[in-house]
This record gives C-alpha cells, sequence and structure tokens, in this order.
C-alpha cells in the first residue's frame, strides 16, 4: 500500500475534525436523556420502565461515543506527530479506502482482523 498522499491527508484531518465535533455534540445532547428516572414522577409503571430502558440506551450511546471520541482524539496526534496513516501494530501504510471508512483507524485491515480473531 501506498502512504498518503498530502492531499488524502487534508481531507482525513477535515474528517476527523467534523468527526470529533459531531461525537462532542452527540455526548453533550445525550446528558439530558441519560439522568436517571425520578421515581417520584406520576407516571404509569410500564411508562417507567420504558424511560429506564430508554436512559440505558442513551447512556449507551453516549458512552460509545466518548471511546470513539478517545479514538479520534488519537488520530488528530497522530496527524500532529506524522504517524497517521501507519499501522500501529505492523507499521505498514492503512489503506486510503480503510481510513476514509474509518479515519480514526490505528490498525490495517489485516491487524484489524487479527486482533478480532483473537478477541472471539
Amino acid at each position: 500500500m501506498q502512504p498518503l498522499t498530502p492531499g488524502q491527508c487534508k481531507n482525513l484531518r477535515q474528517a476527523l475534525d467534523a468527526l470529533a465535533e459531531e461525537l462532542r455534540i452527540q455526548i453533550e445532547r445525550g446528558a439530558a436523556g441519560a439522568r436517571p428516572v425520578a421515581l417520584d414522577e406520576p407516571i404509569g409503571r410500564l411508562s417507567r420502565m420504558d424511560a429506564m430502558a430508554q436512559q440505558k440506551m442513551i447512556e449507551a450511546t453516549r458512552r460509545a461515543a466518548a471511546q470513539r471520541l478517545e479514538r479520534v482524539e488519537a488520530a488528530r496526534q497522530r496527524l500532529r506527530t506524522n504517524l497517521y496513516g501507519r499501522c500501529a501494530s505492523c507499521e505498514e501504510p492503512i489503506g486510503w479506502a480503510r481510513l476514509k471508512a474509518r479515519p480514526e483507524a490505528a490498525l490495517c485491515l489485516a491487524c484489524q482482523q487479527e486482533r478480532e480473531g483473537r478477541l472471539r
């Protein structure tokens, strides 16, 4: 695989910046919905259960967004230090298509698949 061109790096930097902003907004918007359901709120038992299930889903979504934001910030740091676009495991270039789809990717597809295979 070829290393990234300056134009590709610029494009991916913009994608990372936009993604970071989008994730921050998602985390912020979910804060209100993730608050615990008040037990003294005058709603029915099923409505309370629905509200609690909704609260759990919102919290899980916020947690996933926060974890992805951490990966995005790490990728932005790699961009600043000229390490972006190289696999953190094998140090080979990460493919343009992979970075376009997941700009925060730190591993090439082969190393990612190997890691996922070991986790199963």
